[in-house]
């Protein structure tokens, strides 16, 4: 009789769990599985000749680290808050570094007497408007919410 309750007891366990772990399984690969659009873009002033740009060479313009483009136009980089959901999403997902990092990297530069801080601005609007009308920016916006007047740069 025991044997017969443990045979049912297994099956029943069998029949009510493998399903919910078979769906977290498939909702965790889910989670870690690359978006096809990236969900956050670097934006350029649009006389900008850069159209692709390497990770390295982007985090150190945001680092404040870079200073000039190529043609030896100086860069002028703009962020949103550093508690802004798009600044920490833009730091994680394309630059790769934790927005700390970023605001150290900052300080540290200010603090040596090397370098000073990206220009701040208040939304993705004021951010669009600046980079498209200051010769050298750099900044980032929502893939969604890019404008026909900044130039969005691929990283590679």
């Amino acid at each position: 009789m025991e044997k017969l309750l443990t045979i049912k007891f297994v099956a029943w366990i069998r029949r009510a769990l493998l399903p919910s772990v078979l769906a977290a399984a498939l909702l965790a690969g889910k989670a870690h599985a690359q978006p096809a659009e990236p969900v956050m873009v670097a934006i350029a002033h649009p006389a900008s000749s850069e159209e692709a740009i390497p990770r390295a060479s982007l985090r150190a313009i945001f680092g404040m680290l870079l200073q000039k483009w190529p043609g030896n136009t100086p860069v002028r980089v703009f962020v949103l808050r550093d508690d802004a959901p798009e600044h920490a999403t833009f730091s994680k997902s394309v630059l790769q570094v934790f927005p700390h990092q970023l605001r150290m990297a900052w300080d540290r530069q200010v603090f040596s007497g090397q370098g000073q801080y990206p220009e701040q601005v208040g939304s993705i609007q004021e951010m669009l408007s600046r980079v498209a009308s200051t010769p050298g920016a750099m900044g980032y916006v929502k893939a969604s919410e890019v404008a026909d007047n900044v130039r969005v740069l691929k990283v590679r």
